[in-house]
């Protein structure tokens, strides 16, 4: 039964993005098999999240999918990011201190986040300041490009309000 879970987990997958309904038909295929597969209840919490825009449900299969594999390390960024949407900044913050124990996450993906979670509660020099703890954990030259853009981006909102209050 296993092996036919994991088919139509598959086959959901390969549909994300590009065709919602065969992806979320596959889903439930295999959410039929194993109600409590953590990978199938995140792949539905992302159809949730970032297709539906549909927060609180999302967080519903997250949360589902959290319980059922607490160790997993391809839940959390998508949880997070969600958390971030939602403005669900307290929680989002005390999900990135549990997911940087993780063993084998992806640590600068997780900093990244939580620079995010700095500029959104108006932190921009924490935000800046956290950047350069991703860069140490990165270790590839896509993700230092995207810290130097995204360093400069919020230098730029700096300024700007230092614009504002002159």
């Amino acid at each position: 039964m296993n092996l036919t879970k994991n088919k139509y987990y598959f086959q959901a997958l390969d549909h994300y993005p590009y065709s919602i309904p065969d992806c979320v038909e596959a889903l439930n295929y295999a959410l039929s098999y194993d109600p409590q597969d953590a990978d199938s209840l995140c792949l539905m919490a992302r159809v949730y999240s970032e297709i539906l825009k549909d927060y609180n449900t999302a967080k519903a299969y997250f949360e589902e999918a959290m319980k059922n594999d607490v160790t997993s390390i391809s839940i959390p960024h998508f949880y997070i990011k969600c958390m971030l949407h939602n403005e669900d900044y307290e929680e989002a913050e005390k999900l990135i201190a549990y997911s940087l124990t993780l063993k084998g996450i992806n640590k600068a993906d997780i900093l990244l986040l939580r620079s995010i979670l700095k500029e959104r509660k108006g932190k921009i020099k924490k935000a800046i300041k956290i950047l350069s703890e991703v860069r140490e954990n990165s270790f590839d030259e896509g993700m230092v490009h995207q810290l130097e853009d995204r360093k400069k981006f919020l230098k730029g909102k700096i300024s700007r309000k230092k614009k504002k209050k002159a």
